[in-house]
């Protein structure tokens, strides 16, 4: 009986999550541009006032062949990493101030799809392994594969600093993508985030291996996921060793957030090894999980237990009833899922633990009416505001500029129409 309902939950969660690749349309408009706000577009650099949004990506998605020699990127796995430009249209041929409007209208009529439109490889990594010897008990790695993997890090750190001079902002915005999630619907995402950012800063897509589909995609991305941490690591570890980076921001999504969480915690216990701090070092200022598709059980010991918490500037955990996929997920895994966590999960050691740890803010998102209800960071405005308020501003919860409602200690309630009047 077990059996059948699992794979009854199975299928149903892809047909769910299968909506994820479907061709975008442009996210609704925050709150915060709409409910008496305007878009910042006087901040916008000139350069960058287009439709068109030009996206840093980096990817171990193998690399296919297509009968019209463009580049794309599917569900096999690559050993080596490659990093490249991707141009995102919002709109067939929509001017610059019809995105505008658009950016501050509540209810459209339509709204404009978003597609990929060119994919262009900048530089590609030595494959991973690096071949090493041993000599008298010391490693030493093929000096030509370090001598190329040097090369490639010169390569990519004249590119993001060319885009953090574009943008007038010293920061990077790392976007990891969910389960069932395509290179494009990806790219996709981050541009319109991006966009209501303001277009500050850096935007960096790192996509890995999902999307692969049928009955048994969710398990295959699973594997995936744990196949793409170690070139997470070195990413993050690469974009800490340019110190004209001042500030590094990471937004995870669904099985997104298990590959940064994992990647994350053992560049921490890196750290700390070498003695030294995990936030001077990385300067991850805010790490945001959206519908984490996390074991609370596994949360508690694999990231509480090792005390990540203070290695970044604020944490917020994104959480909805409404999510379906999580629902069903949480059925077929038996475990808790972090996005759908509540206060009486917590048994009286986490709620010690929370009292102590001020940088970690739960928000249960109210009012998530999709059918899935699993990309509420984009579909919902009033999430989207939350975000681009910690983002831009770095507010925390509670202040005025993030007027949530507090339910008992890191707990927050993120009410229907926020962040307008609060009763």
């Amino acid at each position: 009986m077990m059996k059948t309902l699992n794979l009854a939950g199975l299928s149903l969660l892809t047909l769910l999550l299968v909506g994820c690749s479907s061709a975008p349309t442009l996210m609704p408009a925050p709150n915060i541009y709409t409910d008496g706000g305007s878009y910042p577009e006087a901040n916008v650099p000139a350069d960058l006032k287009s439709n068109k949004v030009d996206l840093l990506y980096v990817t171990d998605r193998k690399p296919e062949a297509t009968d019209n020699n463009t580049l794309e990127y599917g569900t096999g796995r690559s050993a080596s990493v490659g990093f490249g430009s991707a141009i995102v249209e919002i709109g067939n041929n929509l001017s610059w101030q019809e995105l505008v409007e658009m950016s501050e209208t509540s209810s459209r009529s339509t709204s404009p799809a978003i597609k990929v439109t060119s994919r262009t490889e900048l530089g590609r990594f030595p494959p991973t392994p690096h071949p090493f010897q041993m000599d008298d008990g010391v490693i030493k790695e093929d000096p030509d594969v370090i001598a190329e993997y040097d090369k490639m890090v010169a390569q990519f750190r004249q590119e993001i600093d060319r885009r953090m001079a574009q943008s007038g902002v010293n920061e990077v915005h790392i976007f990891v993508h969910g389960f069932s999630n395509t290179f494009d619907w990806s790219a996709a995402s981050l541009a319109e985030l991006w966009h209501f950012f303001g277009r500050i800063g850096v935007p960096l897509l790192y996509s890995w291996p999902a999307a692969h589909g049928g009955l048994f995609g969710y398990f295959a991305d699973r594997e995936s996921g744990e196949f793409t941490i170690y070139h997470l690591k070195n990413l993050i570890r690469m974009l800490a060793s340019f110190p004209e980076v001042e500030r590094i921001n990471i937004l995870a999504h669904s099985r997104g957030t298990d590959v940064a969480a994992t990647a994350l915690r053992e560049l921490i216990i890196e750290a700390r090894a070498a003695g030294k701090s995990p936030y001077e070092l990385y300067r991850i200022e805010n790490l945001i999980l959206a519908a984490p598709d996390l074991d609370f059980d596994i949360v508690r010991q694999r990231l509480i237990a090792e005390k990540v918490g203070p290695a970044f500037g604020q944490i917020t955990v994104y959480t909805t009833d409404s999510d379906k996929a999580l629902s069903i997920s949480q059925t077929l895994m038996s475990g808790v899922r972090l996005g759908r966590i509540h206060t009486t999960d917590l048994g009286e050691q986490e709620q010690m633990i929370f009292k102590a740890i001020k940088n970690v803010a739960f928000i249960d998102v109210d009012g998530v009416h999709s059918f899935i209800g699993h990309a509420y960071y984009l579909g919902n405005p009033a999430t989207s505001s939350d975000i681009i308020r910690i983002i831009n501003g770095g507010y925390k919860p509670g202040s005025q500029e993030r007027p949530l409602i507090h339910r008992i200690l890191n707990f927050w309630e993120m009410p229907v129409g926020y962040p307008g009047s609060v009763d």
